[in-house]
Parts: structure tokens; C-alpha cells; sequence
């Protein structure tokens, strides 16, 4: 050891000592004593002056500090005068130990133990890596000490360097766990083999036995997760594994405890340690069998499980069927579905899940649903009413489905929603709408807005009172997309949405829809072209295109008015789309995603994921508006359509069954002159559709489709159907101040305020029901000390309960206490609800409520 180290010593001993005692065992390090110099140290001989130099340092110079050298080994107990000064004291020595324990700054006490596990410290370092990484647990365990740590305490924190642990606060047993099961995870075992070269693996294996019970004469990390992962499994259950009784000490698990389940819900929910549990988990899902096991299972108990992967599978299994056999109501199925949103794997099972809770809501729907019909005016208003919800529910579904990818598993509810959508809701729907169809003599319903009214109806009001407004017209936008547009624009913090409707005009195809919603002029009528085009013409003005479309509005409104298109837009800077707005009073905005994929027949079946699409494509250009500083703004659709997902009968299609001069051919309508056709199609005059010119339409009856080659078939429009005339029509707002909030919630406190046993059950309560402006709230919940310490598992819940009734609205959950839980005894605690503070890893205090832990000591017993 050389001077200059052992200056560095002492003087580390001296920061926290007055007197330390240095014994030259080996007598050969005099010359460094004799040149030792520390500021404000005294350096004294012990040399048969015991007794002088104890009332030198004791009485005569109390504060001073001393280095009491001796050139021989430290005398016995009996025979040393300084013995008392000795023990108030400390030991300067300079082997390695002496060394090691200099450098952590830890007392002589520690002495034994830095020699048991002197590996940690690099007495086996060999290679210079082996002696870099000795050095880099040194460095890393020397923050961590602290002057009081114990023995035990000092060891633990060995065990969490050697684990990989080492930050403030991470020398506890469930880090240092964590930290080997990423190893086993992994398929390594080099953490553990150090831990066994530092000696630590006894007391790592009796933390876990005091901490969570878990006792083995051969002690693996990989038996510990098997029998961890059975116990929290078992403990949820009414029986144990494969029937066994859960009293049956055969399967507890080497009786794990309570803190063991509090662990393991902890690693369970971790972020960080994810992928570790979910390869764990399927490891221990074969070797344990749990599929097997899983057969005889009830659903409701094991609908709280979310430990295995295949629990889900099972649920989902469990529940396709309830919902094909109708044995559990709608509200049992969305209960169900909402308690699994918690679980582990709900995200990969996220849509089946919905796909489940949608085909549940969808026939529940359609069993009370009277598809009776007064006038044309009656039917329009009970289909923006209640009608269009099967439109939607459908849609949802196939969405669900398709994104899923398990249609063998979806198969039978897929077969029962399609045979019920078309045979039960869509073609009865539009027989009985057709009868009012073919009374009509012309194209219009009373009390409905006709879509060549759209701008006098919605946009001529904002421009009389000198208001800029914007018009988003996406293609194929049907209503029911529409309703569901209003509640995601109503979630949007300061947006207000209304929702209208207006009747397309008639064949309900993109030309004549976009004709329709520009400003009309009676000196320039829309006309049907006299080619095989369809094109339409506003007087000698084709309004194809956004370019034809702004030279229209131009010439009607003036330079203040024109058309974009919303891809176009989008790309603009701020600084580009402000002075697009700014030179504008009323501006057409373009959207086509809907149609552009469904009128092809490579890609039609992808019509609703399209839809999907399409909400978040409509917020981004409000928002992109709204930014621009746009106020008011309109959102309506040229046409909507009819889908089905499965392939169409023989019987679905009608023969050509049309004369005349035929222009143009569709799925759904024909263009022409002189046109005559059979009772299975309807024909209609262009006075009739309220268009100048003599070019006529048929459209097939219902929802039967024409027969044209190289066209899709499944996703159609141009015809009369409800699906396909009713288009949303929707005004939003830009509010200037804040109007959206988050759901309350309350902690209901039961009959007593004393915890007397190892859990506590508490009811949490959503004071009002989740609407689009008054949202959920997300909350974490755990019991804690009054020194902030957890000691209890936690629980994520999320309160967006929409029930009106109240009961509907409460959310019972358990608390397990830990270990932690012991020191808290006849004391208070605290249940906090928390919050996540937005864009940050921290929570903040929501509520709280206060018990008191009084649990008798013979809680402590397992009997």
C-alpha cells in the first residue's frame, strides 16, 4: 500500500472519526507513519504510554484528532488499556480488506463480511475486464452505502450492484428479482453466476423465503418463477390446478404469501420488464399446462385473470359463444369485454374483444328494431334516429374482423351478423323504403333538405352575416360515419358539432353529388352530359374536378370563394394555409379516401378500414383550419353507399333488363335516353331529379346490383337506398374557451375505517356518466404508509362508464397488502387515487382516504 494511499485512508476515516488506531502487524510501514502528515492529526507511538496517552486524548485535548500507531499487532482484550478507546473508535489497517473497507468508508464491524464475499470486491479478478467490472461494482456500491447501514443492509446492497441495481433506492428485493428474471427471460445466467462467485446467493435465497415464502433445498430462479407464477394463478381460483382442491397443499406453491401476489402483479403491469414477463409467462403456460386446465374453467372466474396469454383466448372462446347461443345479455357481454380492458394483453386482443361487444349490441338491436314506415319523411327520420345504428354496428364489426384476422375463430358470429344484416335489417329496410320510392314523382322527400339546397340551407347564413365558413366534402361520407364524427369532434377540447342531414341528389354518384352541394344558379342548371361520361354540367361549366369546381365558385360568389383539395391542403405550412383562409370567405375542401378505395374491386372489401381512416383524416384538416384560424366550419358527403362484406348471391344481380339509349352503366343506375326497363327497376325523368336536359336514370329496386363486368359489386351507391341518399351534414364551432372535462370520481368508504386482515375491498364510484365533453378519467390506486411507501399492489382503472344508473358506475377493487404493510400496524394509512401528469412520467394526487391498520397477531399464522 503506498503513502499516498494510505494518506487517501486515513483521511476518509478522519472525515467521520477523532481517534483511529493503526497496528503494524508486520512492522514494516514505520517510515510511512514517520512522514505521514494530516492537517489538524496528531500522530502518536503507543509504546507502554497506554495510560498517558488516554488522558491526553481523552481529557487533556477532547476535540483533537489522533492517530494512535502501535508497531505490532493488536494486543488481546485483556491486556489492552485502550480497549474502551478502541471500541468508541476505529481501525486503520492495511491488508486488502483493510483497503476495500477503507475505500467504501465502511467500520472494522464490516470486516467478516467484506472477507466472505471479497469477489464482489475482485479478489478473483484476473483478466483487466474482470478487474474493470470489480471496480465499476465498488464505484457503484459506495453511493448507496450509508453511516447506519446493518450488516444485512450493507449485503442487500451488495446483492443489487451485483443484480445490476444500481441507483438510489433500487436495493430491494423485488428489483433485484426483476433484474434476474430479464436473464432468465433471455436465456442467460451470467447475473446469477455472480452472484454465487460474491457469495450472495444464500442470503438472495433467504430474502425470498422471509419476503415471499418461497422455500426449496435446491433453490433455482427458474423453480421460483414456475412456482410464482402457479401460486398467483391458483390463488385466484376457486380449485387448484387441473381440479386439484385449492385447500390441497399439493399445489400452494411451496405456500407462497400475499407479498409474493403483491410482486408479482407489480412485474406484471412494469413497462419495463414487459417482454421479461410475457416470455416468461409462456414458458410457464406450457410446463404448468394452463390451456388444460383453462377447459373446465367458468368464465366468470377467471375473467379477473390476465397472468396467461391463453386466458384471454379462452375468454374470447368463452364469449363468442355466449354471444352466438344469445346466453348472456348485451350488458353481460360490454361488462365482460370492459373488465378484460384491464388486462395484460388486451391490446392484442383489442379488437376482438370489440368485435365481441359490438355482434352482442348489433343483435340485441336488431331483436327490438320495427322497420315500419308511414311516409318517405317517417323513414328518413327513423333512420337518422335509430336506423342507421345497425349501419354502423355492422361496420364496426367487419372493421373488428378484418383487423383481427381471426375470421375461422369469428366465423360463426360472422356468418349469423351477415345473414341477419342483409336478410333481417338491409333488404326488408329497403323493400318497404323502395314502395315510397316508386310512389314518388319526383326525387325529393318532405322535410328533408335536398342536397342542391346544401348551400343555401348552411352555407349562405355565415356568409350573410359576413362570417367566413369552410366546406370538407369527403366522398362516400355516409351518415352513420357521420353520427360517429360528431361524438370524436364533441371529445376534441373547445370543438362544437351538430349533426344534420340532407337527401343526395338522384343517381347518388360522385359527379351529380359534387354538382349538387356548389352554389346553384338558376341561369346555370346542372345537367347530365349527353356522353358516356356522367359528367355534369352547371350551365356550359363541367364540374369535374377541383380545378372546375373553384372556376364555379368563383364565378358565382366572386374571387373570395374557391376549392382545394385536402391532400393540398394538408401540406401547406401555417404560414401558407393562414393566407390561403385569409384570401378566402368560403373555401371547398376536397377529402377522397372512402370511395377512391371502394369503387375498386382489387380493394373494396377494405371500404370501412378506409372509413376508420377517414375519421382521423377529417380531424387533422379541422384542426389544420382551426389553426389557420378558421371558426365555423361544415363537413357533408356527395353520396353514401351500401356494403357487404360477403360475397353476393345469383339473386342479388339483375339481368339488363333496360332499353333505350343507353350513355352510361353502373352497379346501381343507368344513363340514357328514351329508357324503358322492367318493374324491377325505377325510372326517373331528369325533371324529375330536378335537372335540366333530357338525359334519364334507372336504378335497380332495393338493393339488387346491375351486372358490368370488371366492376366490384360489395360496396355500390348511385341507387335509392337509405345507406346511399341520407348524407350527414355537419356544422362544427371553434369555441374560444376550454370545454371539455374529465369524469369524478369518488372513494366510497364502507361500514368501518380498520383494516384487521391482509387485504381491503373499497368501491370507487363515477359520479356522473362519460358523455363526448365530460370524458374519462385514468386513475392509479394503492395504499401507502404515511411516509409515502407503498404497501399494497397497485391498481391502473379507467373510469368511462356511460350508464345513466349509478350502480352501473361503480367499480369494486381489492387490495392486497404487502410485507411493508407490518410496520404500518396501528397506524394510519392512506388509499390514494393519482393521476399521470400529461407528458411525464409523474403522478399527482387526485383524492385520498384514510384507514387504520389494526391487524391482531395471530394474522401472522398460516392456519
Amino acid at each position: 500500500m503506498t503513502e499516498n494511499r494510505i494518506k487517501k485512508a486515513l483521511s476518509r476515516l478522519f472525515e467521520k472519526q477523532r481517534i483511529v488506531f493503526w497496528y503494524d502487524e508486520k512492522q514494516e510501514l514505520r517510515d510511512a507513519f514517520e512522514t505521514l502528515s494530516i492537517e489538524n492529526v496528531d500522530k502518536i507511538e503507543i509504546k507502554n504510554n497506554e495510560f498517558s496517552i488516554k488522558y491526553k486524548v481523552l481529557r487533556e485535548f477532547p476535540k483533537q484528532q489522533f492517530l494512535l500507531y502501535k508497531e505490532a499487532k493488536q494486543p488481546e482484550p485483556l491486556q489492552n488499556w485502550l480497549l474502551d478507546v478502541e471500541l468508541a473508535h476505529t481501525f486503520f489497517r492495511t491488508d486488502q480488506v483493510a483497503i476495500w473497507l477503507a475505500e467504501m468508508e465502511l467500520p472494522n464491524e464490516f470486516t467478516e463480511l467484506v472477507e466472505l464475499h471479497s469477489a464482489f470486491f475482485g479478489s478473483q479478478a484476473n483478466t483487466q475486464k474482470e478487474k474493470s467490472d470489480a471496480e465499476q461494482r465498488k464505484q457503484a456500491l459506495k453511493p448507496l452505502l450509508s453511516t447506519d447501514d446493518t450488516l444485512s443492509q450493507v449485503r442487500f446492497k451488495m446483492l443489487a450492484v451485483a443484480a445490476g441495481a444500481t441507483q438510489q433506492g433500487d436495493a430491494r428485493l423485488d428489483v433485484v428479482l426483476e433484474l434476474l428474471f430479464r436473464d432468465l427471460s433471455k436465456g442467460r445466467n451470467s447475473t446469477y453466476q455472480l452472484i454465487e462467485q460474491c457469495k450472495l446467493e444464500s442470503f438472495l435465497w433467504q430474502q425470498v423465503a422471509n419476503h415471499y415464502g418461497y422455500e426449496s433445498d435446491t433453490p433455482s430462479m427458474k423453480d421460483f418463477v414456475f412456482e410464482l407464477f402457479k401460486y398467483c394463478y391458483v390463488a385466484e381460483l376457486d380449485s387448484g390446478l387441473h381440479g386439484v382442491s385449492a385447500d390441497d397443499d399439493s399445489i400452494k406453491s411451496q405456500h407462497l404469501n400475499n407479498n409474493a401476489l403483491v410482486f408479482f402483479k407489480r412485474w406484471k403491469d412494469s413497462r419495463l420488464y414487459q417482454s421479461d414477463f410475457e416470455t416468461l409467462s409462456a414458458q410457464c403456460e406450457t410446463v404448468l399446462n394452463i390451456e388444460a386446465d383453462l377447459q373446465n374453467r367458468d368464465l366468470q372466474e377467471i375473467l379477473a385473470l390476465d397472468y396467461f396469454k391463453v386466458i384471454d383466448q379462452k375468454v374470447i372462446h368463452e364469449l363468442v359463444i355466449s354471444v352466438a347461443k344469445r346466453t348472456l345479455s348485451q350488458g353481460e357481454v360490454a361488462l365482460c369485454c370492459r373488465q378484460r380492458r384491464q388486462g395484460h394483453w388486451y391490446s392484442e386482443f383489442e379488437h376482438l374483444y370489440d368485435a365481441v361487444d359490438v355482434a352482442s349490441q348489433f343483435f340485441a338491436l336488431l331483436e327490438n328494431v320495427q322497420l315500419d314506415m308511414a311516409s318517405a319523411t317517417e323513414a328518413v327520420q327513423r333512420y337518422t334516429q335509430h336506423w342507421f345504428k345497425l349501419d354502423q354496428l355492422y361496420r364496426k364489426y367487419v372493421y373488428a374482423l378484418k383487423v383481427s384476422s381471426q375470421n375461422t375463430l369469428l366465423s360463426t358470429l360472422t356468418e349469423q351478423i351477415e345473414n341477419l344484416y342483409i336478410n333481417k335489417y338491409l333488404q326488408p329496410l329497403s323493400n318497404s323504403w323502395q314502395q315510397h320510392v316508386d310512389d314518388m314523382d319526383s326525387w325529393q322527400v318532405s322535410d328533408v333538405v335536398p342536397q342542391n339546397k346544401f348551400f343555401s340551407r348552411w352555407v349562405q347564413p355565415y356568409l350573410t352575416k359576413k362570417h367566413k365558413i369552410c366546406v370538407i366534402i369527403s366522398d362516400a361520407f355516409r351518415y352513420e360515419a357521420g353520427e360517429e364524427m360528431v361524438s370524436r369532434i364533441r371529445q376534441e377540447d373547445r370543438y362544437h358539432a351538430e349533426l344534420s342531414h340532407a337527401l343526395s341528389s338522384m343517381p347518388s354518384y360522385t359527379q351529380l353529388g359534387m354538382a349538387s352541394l356548389l352554389p346553384q344558379d338558376k341561369d346555370m342548371p346542372l345537367q347530365l352530359a349527353d356522353n358516356n361520361t356522367a359528367t355534369i354540367f352547371m350551365g356550359e361549366q363541367s364540374t369535374q374536378g377541383t380545378d372546375n369546381r373553384d372556376k364555379i365558385l368563383k364565378t358565382i360568389l366572386g374571387e373570395r370563394a374557391g376549392a382545394v383539395q385536402a391532400k393540398s391542403l394538408l401540406e401547406m405550412t401555417q404560414v401558407q394555409s393562414r393566407e390561403l383562409l385569409k384570401a378566402h370567405d368560403v373555401l371547398y375542401i376536397y377529402h377522397n379516401r372512402i370511395d377512391h378505395v371502394g369503387d375498386k374491386m382489387q380493394s373494396e372489401g377494405e371500404a370501412f378500414e378506409a372509413t376508420e381512416k377517414t375519421f382521423a383524416d377529417l380531424l387533422k384538416i379541422i384542426k389544420k383550419l382551426a389553426n389557420a384560424n378558421a371558426n365555423n366550419l361544415l363537413i357533408t358527403a356527395d353520396h353514401g353507399f351500401i356494403y357487404q362484406n360477403s360475397t353476393l348471391e345469383e339473386s342479388d344481380f339483375l339481368s339488363k333488363d333496360v332499353t333505350g339509349e343507353i350513355l352510361y352503366n353502373d352497379r346501381r343506375f343507368v344513363l340514357g335516353k328514351g329508357l324503358s326497363c322492367s318493374n324491377a327497376l325505377k325510372r326517373f325523368t331528369a325533371k324529375q331529379l330536378g335537372l335540366a336536359g333530357d338525359v334519364e336514370a334507372v336504378i335497380p329496386k332495393g338493393i339488387q346490383r346491375l351486372r358490368l363486368s370488371g366492376s366490384g359489386s360489395r360496396f355500390v351507391h348511385g341507387g335509392a337506398s337509405l345507406q346511399e341518399v341520407i348524407v350527414p351534414v355537419i356544422k362544427i364551432k371553434k369555441k374560444r374557451t376550454s370545454d371539455t372535462r374529465m369524469v369524478e370520481v369518488d372513494i366510497l368508504r364502507g361500514s368501518s375505517s380498520v383494516i384487521t386482515s391482509g387485504q381491503l375491498s373499497v368501491t370507487l364510484y363515477q359520479i356522473e356518466a362519460v358523455t363526448d365533453k365530460t370524458q374519462p378519467r385514468s386513475l392509479r390506486a394503492g395504499m401507502y404508509s404515511e411516509t409515502g411507501k407503498l404497501i399494497s399492489d397497485r391498481h391502473n382503472v379507467v373510469f368511462d362508464f356511460s350508464a345513466e344508473n349509478p350502480r352501473e358506475r361503480e367499480l369494486k377493487l381489492r387490495f392486497l397488502l404487502n410485507h411493508d404493510a407490518d410496520a404500518a400496524n396501528n397506524q394510519e394509512v392512506i388509499l390514494k387515487l393519482e393521476e399521470a401528469v400529461a407528458g411525464t412520467n409523474l403522478f399527482s394526487e387526485y383524492k385520498t382516504l384514510r384507514y387504520t391498520i389494526r391487524r391482531s397477531f395471530t394474522t401472522d399464522f398460516d392456519f
